[in-house]
């Protein structure tokens, strides 16, 4: 039996496996797709896990407010952003405690 040169008999099968081949895509995006919605709020990029607890203005009074909280068990570190300003940074479930004491903290 001839083929017919205008028919399209030969694209039905490359056509059948295309589609089976999206519809499988589509099912498995589906059926893997996480079912925890995004977290909103993600920790700042500039901070990374710590909370930042006070700002000060010299690099010595920001020294003595980390031997305060260090006195008090607080883990901190320093981080200087600009000239002449100092960042104290503890980790979030000391964040309480060390706001208190940077609030009572005088640099003097």
């Amino acid at each position: 039996m001839p083929i017919d040169a205008g028919s399209l008999h030969y694209a039905v099968g490359p056509a059948i496996a295309f589609l089976v081949l999206v519809v499988l895509a589509v099912f498995l995006r589906w059926a893997f797709a996480s079912s925890s919605p995004k977290p909103t709020k993600r920790p700042s990029a500039e901070d990374g896990l710590l909370t930042r607890v006070a700002t000060l203005t010299r690099k010595e009074s920001a020294l003595a407010l980390r031997a305060v909280l260090s006195d008090a068990g607080i883990r901190s570190t320093i981080r200087y952003p600009a000239p002449h300003r100092a960042d104290v940074l503890v980790f979030p479930e000391d964040a309480g405690r060390a706001r208190a004491l940077a609030g009572t903290f005088q640099n003097g």
